[in-house]
This record gives structure tokens, sequence and C-alpha cells, in this order.
């Protein structure tokens, strides 16, 4: 690209790529010192109670140890922010899988070895791990994750839903779900003098070192927190884990540079996860099929360190317009690990409840489902009232069902197919909110003519350099290949994480008006530029966070198209189809990679990823990639992302939306009501494993292999 007329929008190759495929690109755990050890945690053995006990000399005696922390050698901490990140500061046990100790070692097996040497006593307590909607310790809080109110809603909701004609009283069981990235959280610390340099894999450098601050009592100005590259998050890397905090104790105790590496197995248990979600849902419509009643209730589970609660219900205030609705959070304090965000937090659960639902009210009506959203499109936002800067969810589900060839389809449940397998097809709707925060950047003329933006952001696969860079390039004027871009540094200002698709759009805001602000220093600049350039600082603080008019949101549809084995019960979709609605798209390559990576990831949580808590061990008992199935390349033939162009004038300058979300909110929904239309059954619980659906087949009446012959 060396013009400017397509700059932004254009489909770009991501700049770091050659790196990443070259093995050049650096990740936390491979930035190397002279001196660095390395450290391997251990995980408590028992699901709740205290440490009595702790022997350390075997493992001290093994060769290349260098030392033991535990609750009492280890540094003290200030009082985090975050009550997970307290580590071995106390005896007590909140959950199992919660470090109790820590061994630096001059390598990773001497580590591992004497890790797995330490003697740990303990009193264990009773536990409680299961969660159920009745559960006596379920409570409503005051608010949800993100500062949701956690009940809201207006009109008669079961004054309606009573005299509605038609109605659907259902219930949907999510399990708990786990982020996974491909790079496991790791940092490696350093302290010179009173000075901490670390490299961690975190969704933003800011809030790793401001937690550090507060935890180790330093100035923020000492500490200096890079993340050059990371390999995926999807959440978990949001806020610091323990991997950074325990690695800057190791440092400070042995005074040599240390890394932890967390191992996958114990990700579940420290780095938090989805946490299941118990849904009721009661839609009632009159015969036209008009909403008149919607009640969307939810119950999760928190752990007893701190309480998260997934707003789930939130989506239902967003999506449909009528004059009745409710929707409410309960959680349950339970002895397990903390849950916190996994790509869209509240939205993907709570999205595949509700167009579930809606799926089976288009059933009871006989309607079909893609004309039964339309029928229920709001003027304004639901639950707010406020005019949305732009909604095109009808454009996507009609784009997508010309695309999909939704007009071919024989709506009788159970109709498609030949021999033993049976074939459906399914819609839903998606939504995610926009957001943005403050940001710092800077934008340098170099008298070379080349122009240097540095922005703190955090790339973590998504393309956040060069999406940057084509915002400067479009600001500045300039082809792209005159911008050079710094990022994921905590010494050059403070920027907003990775997270809530709002990365790009809070970058991208202080980069653009940086840039801005650059080009008019230079319009009143005559003659050579100075050694040091021109420069130009700006800090959006009162304009990206000011309270907008609007209800901000995207929008999409998705299509799915599946088989259904009726002799093994295994599901394989064969079409997923996305049309989404997201501002201005910046880039057009990138874009399309974080649709399809979420729709994908949606796949996962339809058909293969499950956790579960062991009620006696009080553990995930899937904890690794073995156990715990992701979706492969051969799970899905076909995965296409398109997209509406909206002109949104209300968002930041470029006008765009995020887009690393909303591809995974309506992907595991479509598949469900694809499979309900190829088998006729309802299956309200995912994953749709095929034991899960071999049983639901012979449970109503269809032998194994007779099933569409």
């Amino acid at each position: 690209m060396t013009g400017t007329e397509t700059v932004l929008g254009a489909p770009v190759e991501r700049r770091e790529g050659r790196e990443k495929v070259t093995g050049t690109a650096r990740y936390a755990a491979e930035f190397d010192a002279p001196g660095r050890a390395q450290a391997w945690p251990v995980p408590a053995a028992v699901a709740r109670g205290r440490v009595t006990g702790v022997d350390t000399a075997p493992a001290l005696a093994l060769p290349g140890v260098l030392a033991v922390l535990t609750h009492e050698n280890a540094p003290r901490l200030g009082d985090p922010d975050d009550p997970t990140l307290a580590l071995l500061q106390s005896p007590h046990v909140p959950h199992r899988g919660w470090f109790v100790g820590l061994v630096v070692a001059e390598t990773l097996e001497a580590a591992r070895a004497g890790a797995a040497a330490v003697r740990v006593t303990y009193e264990a307590e009773s536990h409680d791990v299961t969660l159920t909607a009745p559960h006596p310790e379920a409570y409503v809080p005051e608010t949800a994750n993100g500062g949701f109110p956690a009940v809201s809603g207006h009109g008669d909701p079961d004054g309606a839903f009573a005299s509605s004609p038609t109605r659907v009283d259902v219930e949907y069981r999510i399990p708990p779900l786990h982020n996974h990235p491909m790079e496991p959280h790791a940092s490696t610390a350093w302290w010179e003098g009173d000075r901490l340099t670390v490299h961690s894999s975190s969704q933003g450098t800011s809030a790793v070192r401001t937690e550090l601050a507060r935890l180790f009592g330093l100035p923020e100005d000492r500490i200096t927190v890079l993340s050059e590259h990371v390999g995926g998050g999807f959440g978990s890397k949001g806020t610091p884990r323990p991997d950074v905090v325990l690695a800057v104790m190791a440092a400070q105790e042995t005074g040599r540079p240390v890394t932890v590496a967390l191992p996958r197995r114990y990700l579940p248990a420290v780095i938090g996860h989805r946490a299941p979600t118990l849904h009721r849902l009661r839609l009632g419509a009159d015969a036209g099929g008009r909403l008149t009643s919607v009640v969307h209730e939810v119950t999760t589970h928190t752990s007893r360190v701190k309480e998260f609660v997934e707003q789930a219900a939130v989506p239902a205030r967003v999506m449909y317009a009528t004059p009745a609705l409710r929707t409410l959070h309960r959680v349950t304090p339970l002895d397990v690990p903390t849950p916190s965000w996994m790509r869209a937090p509240g939205e993907c659960p709570g999205m595949y409840a509700l167009e579930s639902a809606v799926d089976e009210l288009a059933v009871e009506l006989g309607m079909d489902p893609v004309e039964l959203r339309i029928r229920n499109e709001p003027d304004t936002e639901p639950d707010s009232g406020k005019p949305f800067s732009s909604r095109h969810l009808v454009e996507c589900l009609r784009e997508g069902a010309r695309r999909f060839g939704w007009e071919d389809r024989d709506p009788r449940p159970g109709a498609g197919g030949a021999g033993p397998l049976l074939v459906g097809t399914g819609v839903a709707a998606a939504t995610y909110p926009v957001m943005v925060s403050p940001c710092a950047a800077s934008a340098r003329a170099l008298p070379d003519g080349g122009f240097l933006v540095r922005v703190n952001a955090t790339d973590i696969g998504t393309g956040a350099r060069t999406v940057c860079s084509q915002i400067a390039a479009d600001a500045l004027g300039v082809p792209l290949d005159r911008v050079r871009i710094d990022v994921a540094d905590s010494a050059i200002g403070f920027a907003p994480m990775a997270g809530g698709s709002s990365g790009t759009a809070s970058w991208g805001w202080a980069v653009h008006e940086a840039c801005v602000r650059l080009t008019g220093r230079l319009a009143e600049h005559s003659g050579p530029l100075p050694d040091g350039g021109i420069a130009a600082d700006v800090d959006t603080s009162g304009a990206a966070d000011a309270e907008s008019p609007f209800a901000r949101h995207a929008f999409g549809a998705h299509f799915a198209e599946v088989t259904v084995d009726t002799v093994t019960g295994e599901v394989r979709v064969t079409r997923l189809l996305g049309v989404f609605a997201a501002g201005r798209i910046l880039n057009a390559r990138t874009a399309r990679s974080q649709f399809i990576g979420g729709m994908t990831m949606g796949l996962g949580m339809a058909l293969t990823e499950d956790s579960t808590v062991d009620p006696a061990f009080g553990d995930f008992a899937e904890s690794d990639l073995a156990s715990y199935h992701v979706p492969a390349h051969a799970d899905v033939a076909s995965v296409e992302a398109h997209w509406v162009d909206e002109d949104d004038a209300h968002l930041n300058p470029m006008g765009s939306k995020g887009i690393g979300e909303i591809g995974i909110v309506g992907s595991a929904a479509a598949v469900g009501n694809a499979v309900h239309h190829a088998t006729g059954i309802r299956f309200r619980e995912l994953p749709l494993t095929p034991d899960r659906v071999l049983t639901g087949l012979l449970e109503h009446g269809h032998p194994a292999g007779m099933l569409g012959t």
C-alpha cells in the first residue's frame, strides 16, 4: 500500500506477520538475560482449608533449586485491587489449585522437580462447588460485571406473559468454559536497584504496572511493563494474573531475572473462566408474532475470593421491542476458582439462551425465525430508551439470508437429509456494545520524511500495530510505508487493555487526534525539520469517556448448516455464515480474521467445549487440551464473514465499532437452532456432544440408524 486513498479499510497485511512466521517474534517467556532463573508454582491439593505445614527441604536439596517461596517467607505485598493476586500471603486455601508455593531454580526442569518435591500438609474443610438454581446461598448482587444493574425492566412482564396467546417458558444450561490461549500466561521480571522491568503476556501493560506498583510499593515511573507479542488471551490476560506477581516476587527474592510460565493444566484454576450459567427465558407474543413480554433470569457462580457476576441477561435489554421486560441476575458464592472475562462475557452465553428461545417461539408461532426477529425490531434501545447511533440488524439478517439461500429452506424439522444423516439450518442474531476509553498517544514527524507513532496498544494477534498505522497514515495523508509505530510499552503512556472490543476504538482515537494535531503543527512550520523532528501528544480523557446520548452497539446475523448422524449422534457443521454491522471496517483482512475466529470459537462452545467441576475433588475435570476440546480446521467445511457498510458519526473519529467479540455472540445459538431443525429435538444444554445428541434421539423414539430413512 503506497497510496493514501484507500489506506483505511484496505486489506493490509499484518506488520508483525513475518516475525511470527519466521520465529523471531519474542514472547514473554523468551526474553533471556544473564543469570535468568525459572520458577514453577505449587498448587493446593485440597478444595478448601488451610496449610498447616510446608517441608521445603526435599526441594532445596535438589540440584539447581535456588529458593522455595511459601506464605512463611514470601515478600509481603500491599493490598491488591484484585484479591486473586494476594499470593503466598496466608495459609488460607480458598479452592483447589490456589498457589501455595513457588520453586525457583536454574532450569525449568529443576524448578518443576522442586515443586513436585515440596511437601505440604493441610487441614481440609468441607466444600461446595455445585451450582444449582435454588442454591440457598444464591443472592441478587447490586451489579453484574461491567457495572450493569443486576435487575432491570419495565412494564408488567408477568401479567403480560400470562395473557399472551403464545408463550415459551424454557431453561438453558451452559457449562464452565475456558480461555486456553495458544500462549499460556507467562512473565519475565528483573530488578535493577529500585527499578523493575517486566515482560508479561498481558492484554494491557498499564493495568499490570498499576497493580505491581500497588503490590510492591513502587512509584509507577520505576516500573516498565512490555508485552511485545502476545499469543492470545480471550479476556484471560485482561488484568494481571499470578504469573507476573510470582515472577516479580521471585526476582526480588533471588536478585536474578526470573521467568514464570504457567503450565497449561494449572490455567483453569488461576486465570479465570467463563462461569456456568443457568438461564430461564419466558417469552410471550401476540398472534402476529410481536413480543408482549420478555423475562430473562440468570443464575451463575462466583468464588469466595472475589465477586464476579457474568452479565448474561444484559443482551435482552438491547435486542427486541417489547412493552414488558425484566432481566435479573443471581449469583452463588462457591469454593471454586474466580471466574473472569472470556470473549464476549455476558453477551455470548446470554445471546445463546435468548436466541434459542426466540427460535422456540418461532416454532410455536409457525413463523420464519428471520422474519420474527425483523418483526420485533425496536425503534430505540428497549432498556434505556436511547436512540441507536446506528442499528442495521435487519440488513444483516436479510443479507445473510440471501447469501445463505434461506428462502429455499423447508421449515419442517427433520425434513432434510438422507439415510442416517439429517440436515438442518439455523439462524441467530448477535449484538455487542460499543466501548471506548481514554488513551494517550504521540506522533512525530522525522527529518528523514518518516513518522513515528507511539501508543501503548497491545497486539494480542488482532493486528493492532497494522490498523493503528493505517489510522495514522490516513490522518497524516501519507503513504502507509512512511509510518513507523511503537506499541505495548507502559513507558509510552496510559492506554486501555485490548479487551471489550474497545482497543482499536480507544487507541485509534488517540492516534488519529495526535496525527491531526501534528499535521496542524507541520502546516505552521517552514524550512527543514529540526534534528528531533516535530511532535504532537494527545490524551483523549474527557472526550473518549464522555457520556453519549446514543445507544451504541454492533449487530450481526449468524447462519449455520449442520448434519446430524443418527447412528453416532455426531453433529457436523458444514457451513457457518455471518453478516455484521460494525461501523467502518478499518482493515478488511484483519476484520474478516476476527469475525471468523469468533464464529469458530462459538462453534466450539456449541459442539465440543465442556468443563465440569468435580463435586468430590473440587477441581475442573477438563484442565488441558486433551480433555477440553477446541475446534480444528476439520470441524467446519466453510466459514464466511461479510459486513454491511455503516456510516456512524457518533462513535469515534474513524467511525468504527469493535469487532473482536461479536463474531462469537450468535454462533452457538445458530448451530443449536440448526440441530433442532435437523432433528426436531430441542437440546437445551451445551455442548451438543454425540452422547447427548444420541441419547436425545433415542429418548424421542428415533432408533439409531433409522431416523431420516
